[in-house]
């Protein structure tokens, strides 16, 4: 990384915090950290709710959310903090077009085979800007979910039948369990070219941290953008990245790059 990074940018469940979950203590206080070194966002599959229990009510009180950008439903939507969280923009589906994506999930899931005999919550979720399928609910325990598809080899063979079917649509796999469907060029490299317009940043000055950072992961098109992209296993993993990362400004490396 020989030029200087402004902006990291972080996906969050399976990154930031373990699906569905919030931000443990010492994740908070570390993104705290980091907000009062540099620029931030967050982009995931999730809708705005998720950000706000996930993420924002853990956050240490005082933490610079000024410096906080965040993007749900795979960078579809984009909220910046200005004496209160506002909306920026949101690529909504019509009605049409929710429909047909979400009859092409149902014959997808179905003559896949994997549907899954116990859910828990609704397994189709209508985000507006994206929709999503959780093959084991959207309420799931944990460990339910760990142990479904910790491979995507299961969600791989679904998004193949679903690339079939609604070809005008982009279909990711994302989370544990999830997979989610957005317009086409509307996905995390969407969103990072959204920060660069919006924060005018360069993507030359961004890092990307998640844990799908593979052809087909919804992960993926923030390094098909540009982005300098570390894949990680795990949050214990990521808060050792983001405190290499904290290490790096303190040292006075960041403005020289690092």
């Amino acid at each position: 990384m020989t030029n200087t990074k402004k902006l990291i940018v972080f996906d969050l469940d399976g990154t930031l915090a373990e699906s569905k979950a919030a931000i443990d203590k010492e994740m908070a206080t570390r993104l705290g950290a980091l907000l009062t070194v540099a620029k931030v966002a967050v982009i995931s599959g999730g809708d705005w709710p998720q950000f706000e229990k996930q993420v924002l009510a853990n956050l240490p009180k005082g933490s610079k959310l000024k410096n906080l950008s965040i993007l749900p439903t795979c960078g579809t939507k984009f909220y910046q903090y200005k004496s209160g969280w506002k909306l920026l923009y949101a690529e909504n589906f019509t009605e049409a077009q929710k429909e047909k994506i979400i009859t092409s999930l149902n014959k997808a899931i179905d003559a896949s085979g994997f549907k899954a005999k116990k859910t828990w919550g609704e397994t189709i979720e209508d985000r507006g800007s994206q929709v999503t399928y959780s093959a084991l609910g959207q309420k799931a325990p944990l460990d339910e979910k760990k142990k479904w598809d910790p491979d995507f080899a299961k969600r791989d063979k679904i998004k193949k039948r679903l690339d079939k079917l609604i070809p005008e649509f982009a279909v990711n796999l994302g989370g544990a369990t999830s997979i989610d469907v957005t317009k086409h060029g509307i996905d995390k490299k969407y969103g990072i070219h959204k920060l660069r317009d919006v924060l005018d940043i360069k993507i030359s000055e961004m890092i990307f941290i998640g844990d799908a950072i593979f052809p087909g992961g919804n992960d993926y098109p923030a390094k098909q953008a540009g982005a300098f992209s570390v894949r990680v296993s795990d949050p214990n993993e990521t808060k050792r990245v983001v405190e290499g990362i904290i290490g790096c400004l303190d040292n006075g490396k960041y403005k020289k790059g690092f």
